[in-house]
C-alpha cells in the first residue's frame, strides 16, 4: 500500500520541470545522462513529497492534484503522510549510490546542497512562513512586503528550482564562478516561475 502510494503521488502528470533542469545544466558540462536523470529523480521525489503533504487538511486541503484525486484522497490521510516520508527519505537514498556518481564527493555535496533547498532554510521553512503570511497562527494575518514576500517564495518554491540548475554544476564539478551563475539562473527562474503561478 505504501510503495503504491508512493508512485501513485510521483507518478502521476506534472512538467517534470525540476529534473529537466537537472539534466539540462549537467549537459552543459558533459555529464553522463545516466547520473543526471538519478539526481533529477531525487530532485522531484523531493518536490512530490511536498505536494503530498500540501495537500493535507491540515496544509492547503485539497481534493485534486494535476486532475485526479490527491494522494489523502486516493487512500487515507495517515499513508499520504507515509509515502511522503518515503519519497523524502528516497531522494537521499538516490544521491547517495554510485549509480548517481562516482565521486563520493560529489555526491555528499548533491545530498547537502539538496537537504538545504528543501529544509528550514528552503522550501519547509517557506512553507512555514507562507502559512503564517495566511494568518493561520494569529487573529489577523501579518502584512508582507516586497522583500518578504519575495524572500517566501525564493523558498518555497524557488530553491528546489535553484538546487535544478546547480545540481547539473556539481554533477559537472563546475567552479565557483559557474556554480554562481548557476544559482543565480536558478533564482531569477524560481522568482518568475512563481510570479507567474501566482497570477
Amino acid at each position: 500500500r505504501l510503495l503504491d502510494a508512493m508512485r501513485y503521488a510521483c507518478l502521476g502528470g506534472g512538467k517534470r520541470l525540476r529534473p529537466f533542469l537537472v539534466v539540462e545544466s549537467a549537459a552543459l558540462f558533459g555529464v553522463a545522462r545516466q547520473y543526471a536523470l538519478m539526481a533529477g529523480a531525487a530532485l522531484e521525489c523531493v518536490h512530490c513529497y511536498s505536494l503530498a503533504h500540501d495537500d493535507l487538511p491540515a496544509m492547503d486541503n485539497d481534493d485534486l492534484r494535476r486532475g485526479r484525486p490527491t494522494a489523502h484522497k486516493a487512500f487515507d490521510e495517515a499513508t499520504a503522510i507515509l509515502a511522503g516520508d518515503g519519497l523524502l527519505t528516497l531522494a537521499f537514498d538516490i544521491l547517495a549510490r554510485p549509480e548517481t556518481h562516482p565521486d563520493a564527493e560529489v555526491r555528499l555535496e548533491l545530498v547537502s546542497a539538496l537537504a538545504r533547498a528543501s529544509g528550514l532554510g528552503g522550501m519547509v521553512g517557506g512553507q512555514m512562513l507562507d502559512l503564517a503570511a495566511e494568518g493561520r497562527f494569529d487573529a489577523a494575518p501579518p502584512r508582507l512586503d516586497e522583500g518578504e514576500v519575495k524572500t517566501l517564495q525564493a523558498m518555497k518554491t524557488g530553491a528546489l528550482l535553484r538546487f535544478g540548475c546547480l545540481a547539473g554544476a556539481i554533477l559537472g564539478k563546475a567552479n565557483q564562478s559557474q556554480r554562481s551563475a548557476f544559482d543565480r539562473y536558478g533564482s531569477a527562474l524560481g522568482e518568475a516561475f512563481q510570479i507567474a503561478d501566482d497570477l
